[in-house]
């Protein structure tokens, strides 16, 4: 195009450039881990060292670029990986996932879901499916987006109009949902390393964030139906579409008999392990067998096996379910083909691994040196000699969250940086880790549609020219800014009336640290 570019086109290409300009994630976090070493001798020469505010006693930032320093990181090279918190719950929620996956459930899941929408509910319907599919790691860009664009061609709209409804369900509202998915143990398992600078033995479960989320899926898909109606929707106006040639509608075609049976029998399945699920967790005693899963000694549920076992009741319900669609939509034929789906889990995670070996040192290095405490005393010093209450407070991290998420698109690479200065900070000035995680989410989630630098970024674009050849990175930008600023708006709307009620984010998961009785 030969026209000129406009003030929005230019800030984009320097954001391009920007993002673009930084190495690969697991190759910043090696550069970081070397940097952490040099600071920690920097630090260590300049004598920093802060009062530690719960037991008093001094910490000093100590020497990696030591002898002893050099010990003690070649001897924990491999534990650091191993033990890093966040990757065994992952992979172990990826196995089951697979299997869901790998035999059709999901994906016809998510085509029941949107093809028996009410043509008046359609907007709303995408959206919600775009957020629920975030469960399932990139199912919801690979399939519901084109999904949608069909979908709206056969309802008579134009299909930019129901891609950008599911971008905004499936990226946008990113951290919302109504179920535990894949994002959550990994996120709570940085925050728990994270709070652990300050106190040793702090734990975050994998559901410290559901109450919140849960509450947000209701209002993102709100929010969502009211941008596409009222700013997308005038855009690309119903009847101004025409289709040209042969268009591929595989994806909207009906349910086959096959894979309508496969849904029923997970649905049976899902049922089962449902009932299962809530018969452990009744009260001890007022059944025969039930609370099987509750604290033995206790009785308490919020601190109980149950909610300690979110990763291993997300792989059992991936594995139930998947086996269950395979056999009655004859996807999976033997253990082999189970196996199978595991395995192609497993298999996209090659790069994620090598991403988490660096992190895990970062990570590691940073919590040796002290440098961690010591930035977050002083820094929740100065926080509060600026006198900021809650609410601009955390109001100002989401907004810093949200900017850094158009630079570095990888929601766990960002969190394992600002995690361990931002956690302890926030401890140290009396809030607790689930809500700061909390705070984050949000911040990740508003402004992954407008940011180059999200992996599906280019993919999105390839979708849109098929309907409008002439469609870019400034069209898909200027779509989807208006459901980025309405997320961003609403979405904090929500935090701020959250904090000031008082209400727990999850279970167990209070606003405070420590947390008031």
């Amino acid at each position: 195009m030969n026209t000129p570019k406009s003030r929005l086109d230019r800030m984009l290409a320097a954001i391009e450039r920007g993002g673009n300009a930084l190495p690969h994630p697991a190759t910043l976090f090696a550069l970081l881990a070397l940097i952490v070493i040099v600071a920690s001798w920097l630090a260590s020469q300049a004598g920093l060292e802060v009062k530690h505010p719960t037991t008093g006693d001094t910490v000093r930032a100590v020497n990696l670029l030591s002898l002893e320093g050099l010990h003690r990181i070649l001897a924990n090279l491999v534990t650091n990986f191993t033990g890093f918190a966040p990757l065994g719950t992952v992979l172990v929620a990826l196995i089951g996932i697979g299997v869901a996956e790998h035999s059709g459930l999901i994906a016809a899941s998510l085509r029941k879901l949107v093809l028996s929408a009410p043509r008046h509910l359609l907007t709303p319907i995408i959206v919600f499916a775009g957020v629920m599919s975030n469960m399932a790691s990139e199912i919801g860009y690979v399939l519901l987006i084109p999904l949608a664009g069909l979908i709206f061609i056969s309802a008579g709209r134009h299909p930019i109009v129901g891609m950008a409804a599911a971008f905004a369900g499936v990226s946008g509202g990113y951290s919302a949902n109504l179920l535990i998915g894949t994002i959550d143990p990994l996120l709570s398992g940085l925050s728990e390393e994270a709070a652990r600078i300050v106190d040793p033995s702090y734990r975050v479960s994998a559901a410290s964030n559901m109450y919140f989320m849960q509450f947000s899926t209701p209002v993102i898909t709100l929010l969502g139906w009211w941008v596409t109606e009222k700013f997308t929707a005038p855009r690309f106006p119903d009847g101004s579409f025409r289709a040209v040639g042969a268009q591929d509608d595989s994806m909207s075609a009906p349910l086959s008999v096959d894979e309508r049976r496969g849904l029923r029998f997970a649905g049976v399945a899902l049922l089962v392990l449902a009932l299962g699920i809530i018969w452990s967790g009744l009260p001890l005693g007022s059944l025969p067998g039930a609370g099987f899963l509750r604290d033995p000694v206790t009785g308490d549920l919020l601190k109980s096996p149950l909610m300690s076992s979110v990763v291993a009741l997300i792989f059992i319900i991936g594995v139930v379910l998947g086996v269950a669609y395979g056999v009655g939509a004859r996807t999976l034929r033997s253990d082999e083909d189970v196996i199978k789906g595991m395995s192609a889990s497993m298999a996209t995670l090659g790069s994620y691994l090598v991403l988490v070996f660096f992190a895990a040192q970062f990570v590691a290095f940073f919590n040796w040196t002290q440098l961690g405490l010591i930035m977050a005393v002083n820094g929740a010093e100065s926080l509060k000699s600026l006198g900021l209450s809650a609410l601009p407070l955390f109001g100002s991290f989401i907004l810093l969250t949200a900017v850094i998420n158009l630079f570095m698109g990888s929601a766990s690479a960002k969190w394992a940086l600002m995690a361990p200065v931002f956690v302890p900070m926030f401890m140290l000035l009396g809030y607790s880790p689930e809500l700061t995680q909390t705070a984050y989410r949000v911040g990740d989630s508003v402004t992954n549609i407008i940011s180059p630098m999200l992996s599906y970024f280019a993919l999105i674009i390839a979708f849109f020219q098929r309907y409008e050849p002439k469609a870019g990175l400034g069209t898909l930008v200027a779509v989807m800014l208006p459901y980025s600023a309405t997320f961003l708006i609403g979405w904090s709307i929500l935090f701020a009336i959250w904090l000031t009620l008082g209400i727990p984010v999850g279970p167990d998961s209070p606003l405070t640290y420590p947390a008031a009785d």
